[in-house]
């Protein structure tokens, strides 16, 4: 093994992820390629797509040389229409061409993680084009995105499944890693006060973030005794809400939420962290 052991839990959760997804889309007939997922504008297709490309980014393959057209109502910024040419390019591929060039970006992808012999603070492209990154930060986020799109096909295609797999965990840590930051400054939470999320399901856990006097938030795992806001959902909804696929009156039925209600709206409000 040619992994450095720090690498090797995202290199273990990405392979996890991308081979189900791999198994998911063998069978499709062309029809379902078409199916609407969450990610606003985007089929089956297209997040399949999306993988392969910053996969085959993240080999240093040559972005394609694409104009996309102009009436893509979800392509609102630089980084939707950075990420837009890679899933446009291949709307006409077809269903053996779309697990084609995923077998085989796979298969690259497998063979460069195992031949890895950078260390893990090397300095590489960020997997959404932006700032560089660690190699470590790097791989980290290429297994939560890639566990997060497993679980948008597995919705689309009504085949649920893998909600406790490595990528499960570590997007749980990914995601709660942004927690403090949704409590204290997008939703202005007041000095002092504590906010408990208690999340259910396949990955279960309870987390408090405190703010300080200062308004800095920190996160653990203690219990809070009369928190300010309690926040209340299973894993699949926690996941949905904080990767932005659902907004929070969408699944008002699958959350709970005790203490102060303005507070809590805020924060519901500012819960999403994914682009």
């Amino acid at each position: 093994m040619t992994v450095h052991p720090s690498l090797q839990t995202s290199v273990d959760a990405w392979t996890h992820s991308v081979e189900a997804i791999s198994e998911l889309v063998a069978p499709l007939v062309e029809g379902e390629w078409n199916r609407a997922t969450e990610c606003p504008g985007w089929s089956v297709r297209d997040v399949v797509s999306h993988v392969i490309g910053l996969e085959t980014e993240m080999l240093g393959d040559p972005r394609p040389i694409h104009s996309l057209p102009r009436d893509l109502f979800h392509v609102t910024d630089e980084l939707s229409r950075y990420m837009e040419v890679q899933v446009d390019v291949r709307r006409c591929h077809t269903a053996p061409e779309m697990t084609s060039e995923l077998e085989y970006t796979v298969i690259r992808r497998s063979r460069q993680l195992r031949n890895e012999k950078r260390s893990p603070d090397t300095l590489v492209r960020g997997p959404l084009g932006g700032a560089e990154v660690t190699l470590e930060r790097a791989l980290l986020l290429r297994a939560f995105d890639v566990w997060v799109h497993e679980q948008d096909l597995r919705r689309a295609l009504g085949r649920p499944g893998n909600l406790d797999s490595p990528g499960a965990h570590v997007a749980r840590d990914v995601l709660l890693h942004g927690l403090p930051k949704i409590v204290a400054k997008l939703a202005a939470a007041p000095a002092h006060s504590t906010v408990v999320l208690d999340v259910t399901g396949p990955v279960e856990f309870m987390r408090t973030v405190r703010v300080d006097a200062e308004g800095r938030a920190t996160l653990d795992g203690s219990v809070s005794l009369g928190p300010t806001v309690t926040l209340s959902m299973d894993w699949e909804t926690y996941v949905r809400l904080s990767c932005g696929r659902v907004r929070p009156e969408a699944v008002a039925d699958q959350l709970k939420t005790d203490g102060d209600l303005d507070l809590a709206q805020a924060i519901l409000r500012n819960f999403s962290l994914t682009p």
